[in-house]
């Protein structure tokens, strides 16, 4: 039997239906209207296309876009300049710098220097130790935007009720693999990060019920690391060229192999990608909410 597939895709459509929603209720009871600033430095075509995408994003939220764009001569002492300016603006709610930055600039030093109430990546340090400390989750705060998304599709897939389920993590990434498994343990899973050091991984996976692929390497885990009938989370994206110069996209999980023993996987594309923009979105909202002294939308 083939898994169910987790339609990340139909899933971020309905999660940004409601925070455009949940805008048009905050903006008629309190006059906001929450404001995204997205900063590019450079002219990287993926980053470029990833720009596009979020500030059209925001205008269907009925969202203020700010597209904020620096050559990638831009020293990091004018970005930090620009960052001052828009934690200053109280019509900016979100800042979001994209990376990768050019090599003259340290990425850690820009994410530090955003107001963390703005920092709706959810990257800041003061924003990963609220998540560390319990402070910060599913229900308040700002947390990384693919961890989160990661977290909603579990759910979807599971229930709310992951309590002393196994999970396995593969990747130790600031970006998400430490964020999203500070998140399922907040949910009482049991936790097992794994890396690149990790001895007789395979095994290891065998055990989880819910399993988060985050290493950035095409297929590496097989059908046959899998427990029957686990949840399979696949955060990987990875460009393979064809003999003929195709690229096609390809996850950190072996898909063909994985659908026949999973109970749910996400397929790539259309999995958690979409989940990213949409839970951007979501903690915009969130984040001119807490700044207006309001409590935490649900969404």
């Amino acid at each position: 039997m083939s898994a169910k597939l987790i339609d990340g895709k139909a899933f971020a459509a309905e999660l940004r239906a409601r925070v455009a929603a949940t805008a048009a209720e905050l903006k008629a009871a309190h006059g906001i209207t929450p404001g995204l600033a997205v900063v590019l430095v450079g002219e990287d075509p993926a980053s470029a296309v990833y720009v596009r995408n979020k500030n059209k994003a925001a205008r269907e939220a009925g969202f203020r876009s700010f597209d904020i764009r620096h050559p990638d001569t831009l020293s990091k002492d004018a970005l930090l300049g620009q960052i001052a300016k828009l934690n200053a603006d109280v019509s900016v709610n979100g800042i979001l710098v994209q990376m990768p930055l050019p090599k003259q600039i340290n990425p850690a030093r820009i994410i530090a220097a955003i107001d963390p109430l703005k920092d709706v990546d959810g990257l800041h340090p003061v924003n990963a130790g609220r998540l560390m400390s319990g402070e910060n989750g599913m229900n308040h705060g700002l947390v990384a935007c693919t961890p989160f998304g990661c977290m909603m599709l579990i759910k979807d897939a599971l229930g709310e009720n992951l309590s002393g389920m196994n999970a396995i993590v593969i990747g130790r990434s600031n970006l998400v693999g430490k964020p999203v498994a500070q998140l399922l343990l907040q949910e009482n899973c049991t936790v097992t990060m794994a890396h690149s050091r990790t001895k007789d991984l395979p095994a290891l996976c065998r055990r989880a019920d819910i399993l988060v692929a985050a290493i950035g390497r095409a297929e590496m885990v097989r059908g046959d690391w899998i427990k029957q009938g686990a949840t399979i989370i696949d955060v990987g994206i990875n460009r393979i060229e064809g003999a003929d110069g195709s690229v096609r996209l390809r996850g950190d999980v072996a898909f063909a192999e994985a659908e026949q023993i999973a109970g749910a996987i996400t397929p790539v594309p259309g999995g958690v990608g979409p989940m990213t923009i949409a839970c951007l979105m979501r903690n915009t909202l969130v984040a001119s909410a807490l700044q207006a002294g309001l409590d935490q939308p649900k969404i």
